[in-house]
């Protein structure tokens, strides 16, 4: 209203420009007091699990603290834990541990499935080659039907080789 008592008119809504910067969720942003609003925490709950260790948050270089949005879920993942599942500090360190290992577990598993993986495939390439020199190297048995007998190709070749027979072990002359 204006002072004569008439409404102010305007042009249209005011529009509010709205910028959103992504951040990496690791980096420490919030201050001790907006992070314990979003956590829906007081402050000196907060420093208290920082004292326990269940949170370090990051230090700006004047030693204030900065919680990253990461800290920020932890904090509601320790809020839940305590108000709702009733666990106390010492249970929620250790759930957090249990969390912590199995994820480092989960990665090193990963890291041993691609490496059993490459080996696998090394294996195969090698067993390909072999694969290769031996149908090289092996050719039916002169006489024989094909595909019941097979011999080494220079033994084949040889006029003076005789085979042994099926279930005598080659002696020396054989060779």
């Amino acid at each position: 209203m204006t002072d004569r008592g008439q409404p102010v008119q305007r042009a249209g809504p005011a529009r509010r420009r709205v910028t959103r910067v992504e951040v990496d969720t690791e980096r420490g942003v919030f201050m001790i007091s907006v992070a314990a609003e979003l956590a829906d925490m007081h402050p000196q709950t907060l420093r208290m699990y920082e004292s326990r260790g269940l949170v370090e948050p990051k230090r700006s270089p004047k030693g204030t603290r900065l919680y990253s949005q990461q800290d920020v879920e932890k904090l509601r993942r320790i809020h839940e834990m305590t108000g709702e599942l009733g666990l106390n500090l010492a249970g929620v360190q250790r759930v957090l541990d249990l969390e912590s290992e199995v994820q480092n577990m989960h990665a090193r598993i990963e890291e041993l499935e691609l490496k059993a993986l490459h080996a696998q495939v090394e294996l195969a390439e090698e067993l390909e080659q072999v694969r290769r020199s031996f149908r090289a190297e092996l050719v039916p048995l002169p006489g024989s039907p094909p595909g019941t007998q097979m011999v080494r190709a220079a033994d084949a070749r040889s006029p003076f080789r005789v085979p042994p027979k099926q279930g005598n072990r080659p002696t020396a002359n054989d060779r």
